[in-house]
């Protein structure tokens, strides 16, 4: 009995060591556990995780202050949306490569922060594979925005001191640090003659004490002096420069040095004016860049300010600038750019400004429009008309290629209480008021914007709702042919909202557009499509139809878009041949190569191709007709205004030959009138849209009019 005590006393102290070694254990494990999430948060660069869908999983502190977000709302957001739209493709690049390698890729590119402040960023990332099979990215952000900008400082001064003018740094006491080459060369003194020696050196006699006092009182009221002064060279020649002193301080030691950059006012001055160039000016167009134009509105606010004149400023985009970018070459991009800023520059007076913000983007500075509001407003209006006006003329590219350019335009005025950085956000705001109305045209800033700023905010976050919620809903508009057979039917979405009832796409397509939304919402339609199609296969009034599905361009930009097609239609058992895929020309033209190798693999499934709104965009010919294209669909706005005459007219013919010519089948939608059914009968496009035969009804009244309309074949 005692030895079995004593076994049991052995076998709980064991037991104890071992709970006590497991405690042990489980603290360090926390430990490690705590200290990971300290590094994760605290960590001095940005960490986050990306999923295959470009979805935000995880981030960090420094991710969160750099996209200025709090951490908990950027998880589930698009990656991509922080990025602008000019680096967008590197990022998918950047993304394709890593997938297809899995080994570290790095680049840099621009994000934009919720204030819509631009940031520099370096992306370093790997792709791995979690548990459960998911691909992700593993992406570190570094924020090198001051890097980039010093970096650029570092090469305008370099530039500056190895010019043509003479650039000599001083102590605050006006002994010589540093000269440059130039400095040798316009005075005969080498570097080791005139440093540790005071300017004095170079003094001709010629000015008296007077102009030396006047000299040091504006350096140290303004920090600069810039005037003609007469020297004296190594050689006791007296020759006359203009001389530039700058004061450098720091706000705890004041002036630490001066420098002065002079040049003979009799010699060939092109090396300063590079220099300026380089600071100030646009190296495309020759305008002043953002950092000029910013100087020129302080002072037209500071000037408006005493005059009590009204000034304004216009923030201008080229409509469909990147179209014609990416399908006529960069070459004529820049060509068209130039151009363009002759023609704005040209449409001023002499003290007006235009400004190339960077990209198709332009600034125009007007001052002294009136004292009055109404006046400042029809003078701004008049101008932004005549802008449109020269622009809207022909281009010319070589071998003869006729290009007209449309632009939109924002206008903010100000006056004396007005600052810098209300006008470029009032601009901004009105300029997207103007792309949202269809774009080539001028828009005012009014307070109402900003409240349409917030709407469109809330609708936002509905909208990421509306499909969970069940909201969204597929109406259907059928397509028939001269002789009244329906041959096919257009998926037309709504959002059925609780407070505002039947949301039209037009009103919530673009949001979903900017927000990446439209990639679900695109995906819900197709599946939604290709589900009725099978229904339809058991009625034999439905039986023989061709359901036409709009889809976007972030939507069909998806690396798996092809995927996703195929897999919808395998899922759903739809018949391939009956599902008709719409795109825009804006679309196929953004990436022709891509466009045409996705169109040829989903063509390979049995899906046909419908191009919309044929005619409102830039079309080239040859990519026309390498288009894996089965239809042109005429747009509506030309059908709304036929007959017989006038340059619709001959837009809708031209289209309809056209598509003749190419061997493709051509619909008009938007027909709403017998004359123009008639209209576009005779001229040979016998297939047609529009409320003429039926507006677009819910599925349920759909229904109901096929049945009605025809007798199954």
């Amino acid at each position: 009995m005692g030895e079995a005590l004593h076994e049991l006393r052995v076998h709980q102290v064991e037991l104890e060591m071992q709970n006590e070694e497991l405690r042990r254990t489980q603290g360090v494990l926390e430990t490690l556990q705590a200290r990971y999430f300290d590094l994760f948060d605290l960590a001095p660069v940005g960490y986050c995780t990306v999923n295959e869908q470009g979805l935000i999983q995880q981030a960090n502190l420094a991710t969160a202050a750099l996209l200025g977000l709090a951490r908990d709302a950027l998880t589930q957001q698009r990656f991509s949306r922080f990025i602008v739209k000019e680096d967008q493709d590197i990022f998918y690049l950047h993304c394709r490569q890593l997938f297809a390698t899995g080994a570290l890729q790095s680049c840099e590119l621009r994000v934009k922060t919720k204030d819509g402040s631009l940031r520099v960023a370096n992306l370093a990332s790997t792709a791995a594979r979690e548990a459960g099979g998911m691909s992700v990215l593993r992406i570190v952000l570094t924020d090198v925005t001051a890097r980039r900008l010093a970096e650029d400082e570092l090469r305008i001064a370099a530039v500056a001191f190895a010019c043509q003018n003479g650039m000599v740094i001083t102590d605050p006491k006006g002994v010589i640090l540093r000269i440059n080459p130039a400095f040798t060369r316009l005075t005969g003194y080498e570097a080791d003659e005139a440093i540790g020696q005071t300017m004095a050196l170079l003094k001709s006699g010629r000015h008296d004490a007077q102009f030396y006092r006047r000299m040091w009182e504006s350096l140290g009221a303004n920090g600069r002096w810039q005037g003609e002064i007469w020297n004296k060279r190594k050689n006791a020649q007296i020759y006359a420069e203009m001389l530039a002193i700058t004061a450098i301080s720091t706000p705890d030691r004041g002036v630490i040095y001066y420098i002065g950059s002079f040049t003979d006012i009799t010699d060939d001055k092109e090396a300063e004016a590079e220099i300026h160039r380089l600071a100030y000016y646009d190296a495309l167009t020759r305008l002043p860049n953002r950092r000029l134009l910013d100087d020129r509105l302080h002072q037209a606010l500071a000037a408006t300010a005493r005059s009590g004149q009204f000034g304004a400023i216009f923030f201008i985009d080229v409509d469909n600038f990147k179209a014609l970018n990416d399908s006529r070459g960069h070459e004529v991009g820049d060509q068209l750019l130039i151009e363009i800023a002759q023609r704005l520059r040209a449409m001023l007076r002499e003290g007006d400004t235009v400004a190339r913000q960077g990209g198709d983007e332009f600034v125009v500075l007007l001052e002294n429009i009136g004292t009055e509001t109404a006046q400042a407003i029809a003078t701004s209006k008049r101008l932004g008309e005549k802008l449109r006006e020269v622009v809207n003329q022909p281009f010319i590219f070589g071998g003869g290629c006729r290009y007209h350019c449309r632009l939109s335009i924002g206008v903010s005025l100000f006056g004396k209480n007005d600052s810098a950085d209300e006008l470029f956000k009032h601009a901004d705001l009105a300029l997207y008021e103007a792309k949202n109305s269809g774009r080539n045209a001028v828009r005012f800033f009014h307070p109402t914007m900003q409240a349409a700023l917030d709407l469109r905010n809330a609708l936002e976050a509905e909208l990421s709702q509306a499909l969970e919620s069940k909201r969204l809903r597929m109406f259907y508009q059928p397509q028939v042919t001269a002789a009244g057979r329906v041959t096919g039917v257009e998926a037309l979405l709504r959002w059925e909202h609780p407070q505002r009832g039947l949301v039209l796409p037009s009103e919530f397509i673009p949001l979903a557009e900017d927000t990446g939304a439209i990639q679900w919402i695109g995906l819900w339609v197709l599946e939604t499509a290709c589900a009725q199609l099978k229904k339809w296969e058991s009625d034999a009034h439905t039986l023989d139809l061709q359901l036409a599905v709009n889809v976007s361009t972030r939507q069909f930009r998806q690396p798996d878009f092809v995927t996703q097609v195929r897999n919808v239609l395998r899922v759903s058992g739809a018949n391939p041949t009956r599902l008709k895929l719409e795109l825009t020309e804006g679309l196929v033209l953004e990436d022709i190569e891509d466009t045409i190798a996705k169109m040829l693999a989903i063509r390979q499934l049995g899906v046909s191709f419908s191009m919309d709104d044929f005619g409102t965009g830039y079309s080239s010919l040859s990519y026309l007709a390498r288009l894996p294209l089965d239809e042109l669909k005429i747009d509506g706005a030309f059908v709304r205004n036929l007959s017989g005459k006038g340059n619709d007219a001959i837009i809708v013919r031209t289209i309809i030959n056209m598509g003749r010519e190419l061997a493709m089948k051509v619909i008009a939608e938007g027909v709403e009138m017998m004359e123009q059914r008639d209209f576009l009968d005779i001229n040979g496009c016998h297939a047609y849209q529009g409320n003429l035969f039926s507006p677009p009804l819910p599925l349920d009244r759909f229904v109901d009019w096929i049945h009605g309309h025809h007798a199954p074949s």
